[in-house]
C-alpha cells in the first residue's frame, strides 16, 4: 500500500511544473529569434532588437502587476483606458501651460484613484472585478475623450520624450526596458520573497481558507488595484512620450496583450499559481513573434487573432496539462494500491 502524498510533494511538483513551463517558454523564445533571424538579416540586429523591446515597454510594465492580481483569483481589463486616460490628462494639463512635473503627478493621483475605485467596488460592495473592470474600461476611456476629445498633443519638452524612445547611454537598451527591469526585481521580490507576496498565493487559492488563517484579503487585494492603477498611469506616461503624442485612443486593446502574455506565462486563471519570470518570459515571446510577423508584412488583423489564439491557448493548454497530470497520477495510485 502506498503511502499517502504530503502537502511538500504536492507543492514540490507544482514548482517542478511551473519552473518546466518558464523553461518552455525561454526556449520558444529563443527558437523564435533563431527562426527570425533565418527568415530575415534584419531580424536579429541591435536596432530591431531595441526596437522590439521598445514596443513592449507598456505591455511589460502593466504584466507586472496584473501577474499580481490573477495570483490573488482577479483581474483588471480597464488597465489600457486608464493608460489612456492618463495620457490624455497629461496633455490636457500640458496645453494649458501647466509644468510637466505637475502633469505627470496629476497622472499618477489620477491612475492611482482608478485603481483605488475599482478595488473599492470588488473589496467593498462584493462585486467580480471581471464586471467592474469591463464597467471602468468603457468609464475611463470616456474621461479621456472628455479631458482631450480627437485632439492629439504632440509639443512636449524633449528632455521627457527621451525618456520615452531613448536608450541607455553607449547600448541600443531602450530607456522604458530599464525601468521594467528594476521594477521586474522588485515586483519578483515583493510576490516570492515577502509575507505579502505568501499572502497573495494564499488568496488565490482558496479565499475562504485564507481568511480564517487570518490574513487581510480585502485589503490586500485593494492594495493590488491600486498598484495596478499606479502601473498603468505609469504605462501611459510611457507610452505617452515613447510616442510623442497624447490620445484620447492611446492603447485601445492593449489590455488583450498583458492578458495573453500573463496567461501564457503560467499563472493560473483561476489564481493561486504563477511567477514573474513566466510573466516576463511570455511577455517577450509574444514580443519576438509580433515583431517576425510584421517583418513579414502581416497585416493588424492577423496580429490580434495570433494574440487572440495565445489567449486561448494560454488558458487551455495548461489546463489540459494539469488534467492530463492528476489523471496520470491517479492511475499510478490505483496500480500502487494492487497486491
Amino acid at each position: 500500500m502506498t503511502a499517502p502524498t504530503s502537502k511538500n510533494s504536492k507543492t514540490g511538483r507544482t514548482r517542478s511544473s511551473v519552473l518546466s513551463w518558464e523553461a518552455a517558454l525561454v526556449g520558444l523564445f529563443l527558437l523564435t529569434l533563431m527562426v527570425g533571424s533565418s527568415l530575415s538579416d534584419a531580424f536579429f540586429t541591435p536596432i530591431n532588437l531595441s526596437n522590439l523591446a521598445a514596443n513592449l515597454s507598456e505591455i511589460a510594465l502593466i504584466a507586472l502587476t496584473m501577474t499580481l492580481l490573477v495570483i490573488a483569483a482577479e483581474i483588471d481589463l480597464s488597465v489600457a483606458s486608464i493608460l489612456g486616460m492618463t495620457s490624455a490628462l497629461i496633455g490636457a494639463l500640458w496645453s494649458v501651460k501647466v509644468p510637466m512635473p505637475l502633469c505627470l503627478l496629476a497622472a499618477l493621483l489620477a491612475g492611482g484613484a482608478a485603481g483605488l475605485l475599482n478595488g473599492l467596488l470588488v473589496t467593498r460592495l462584493g462585486l467580480p472585478s471581471l464586471a467592474v473592470t469591463i464597467g471602468t474600461l468603457a468609464l475611463y476611456r470616456g474621461l479621456a475623450y472628455a479631458l482631450l476629445g480627437d485632439r492629439a498633443v504632440a509639443d512636449f519638452p524633449t528632455e521627457y520624450t527621451n525618456l520615452g524612445f531613448g536608450t541607455l547611454p553607449g547600448t541600443e537598451i531602450p530607456l522604458p526596458i530599464v525601468l521594467f527591469v528594476l521594477l521586474a526585481l522588485t515586483v519578483g521580490v515583493l510576490l516570492h520573497a515577502t509575507p505579502f507576496g505568501r499572502a497573495l498565493y494564499a488568496i488565490g487559492s482558496s479565499e475562504t481558507a485564507a481568511r480564517f488563517s487570518g490574513l487581510r484579503v480585502e485589503r490586500s487585494k485593494l492594495t493590488l488595484f491600486v498598484l495596478s492603477g499606479l502601473m498603468s498611469a505609469l504605462a501611459g506616461m510611457v507610452y505617452t512620450f515613447r510616442f510623442s503624442s497624447a490620445r484620447a485612443d492611446n492603447g485601445v486593446g492593449l489590455e488583450l496583450s498583458v492578458i495573453a502574455a500573463v496567461l501564457l506565462g503560467g499563472v493560473s486563471i483561476f489564481g493561486g499559481r504563477g511567477s514573474v519570470i513566466g510573466a516576463v518570459a511570455a511577455v517577450f515571446l509574444i514580443g519576438s513573434l509580433t515583431g517576425l510577423l510584421q517583418l513579414k508584412d502581416v497585416s493588424n488583423e492577423i496580429l490580434t487573432i495570433v494574440t487572440g489564439l495565445l489567449l486561448i491557448g494560454s488558458v487551455l493548454v495548461p489546463n489540459l496539462l494539469s488534467s492530463f497530470r492528476v489523471a496520470l497520477e491517479n492511475r499510478r495510485e490505483r496500480g500502487g494500491e494492487r497486491p
